[in-house]
């Protein structure tokens, strides 16, 4: 385990990945995060350093996970001026794990074969326990061999790891996924709504909704936060409205029609508008249910 590694984005996700890896025996040795605080308590909790400066991040690791929030701060990251990981970066890999639209991967990629690098799609879909417990489902794209040498990193972190193919294509499979996922969350919770609204009891229903073609896996994850306004969040309404546009405009340049998809996207939108975008996603059920937000 000869590796040094790095995260830049230490929330949620990248923090939990960071802590998984230590406990693995990695070498852990630099974080950043733009929120300075929780990157320097993170830095002490697993014996890191926490960088103030990108080119730091790179001059301490051979292989670096990106957590960030959208294109622009990963663009940001891999800046071509100024503060940058590209910055001495010849000769290490970069492993992207943000839900990006598939341009700005292959964007990064083409930076970091300037520079002498290598960029991999590290694409995720799971959450915040998965991270932490080495369980994630991990979909990744880009340089075959470069996958292969990092292969044994992204087995501790990974239950289900899966090759997708060239850069760009992960993320349009992780695109799917999450529109798909976010279309049944907003099923389920204009189904419930309805439910309550009939004045069924939503145990019952949920109970016929798990035995019949209702069924789904956010139905077990999300159902039951739903009906008692349980929003603790997992994953965010707020990001749940960031994937669905990056989905539905893949659709659009596809020159396709996906009106579930686009009324999706609206309604996470509107949570969002609405104040509401730090709650889980499951927090949709409040624009569905009488007598909530709506």
């Amino acid at each position: 385990m000869s590796e040094k590694i790095a995260f830049v984005g230490t929330g949620r996700m990248g923090g939990n990945m960071a802590r998984r890896l230590k406990d693995c025996g990695y070498q852990v040795t630099a974080v950043y995060d733009t929120n300075t605080a929780g990157a320097a308590e993170l830095a002490r909790e697993i014996g890191a350093r926490a960088c103030t400066k990108l080119a730091e991040v790179t001059a301490a690791a051979d292989l670096i996970f990106t957590v960030v929030t959208n294109d622009a701060a990963q663009l940001a990251v891999f800046a071509e001026q100024g503060d940058s990981l590209l910055t001495g970066a010849k000769g290490r890999i970069f492993v992207n794990c943000a839900t990006l639209t598939p341009k700005v991967h292959v964007e990064v990629e083409r930076r970091a074969r300037a520079a002498g690098a290598v960029s991999l799609e590290g694409c995720m879909a799971s959450s915040i326990p998965q991270a932490r417990n080495g369980t994630l489902y991990l979909m990744c794209g880009g340089d075959r061999a470069a996958f292969d040498k990092v292969k044994p990193v992204l087995e501790k972190l990974s239950s289900s790891l899966r090759y997708i193919g060239t850069t760009g294509q992960a993320a349009q499979v992780k695109a799917l996924v999450n529109m798909v996922m976010n279309c049944n969350t907003a099923a389920l919770a204009e189904g419930l709504g309805l439910g309550q609204a009939l004045g069924l009891d939503l145990d019952m229903l949920r109970e016929v909704f798990l035995q019949t073609g209702a069924n789904s896996q956010v139905l077990k994850t999300d159902g039951e936060d739903m009906q008692n306004r349980a929003h603790d969040c997992f994953f965010s309404a707020e990001h749940a409205a960031k994937d669905s546009g990056i989905a539905y405009q893949l659709g659009v340049e596809a020159g396709l029609n996906l009106p579930i998809a686009k009324a999706t996207k609206e309604q996470f939108d509107r949570m969002v508008a609405l104040g509401l975008g730090q709650l889980d996603k499951s927090g949709i059920a409040e624009l569905t249910f009488k007598g909530r937000h709506a």
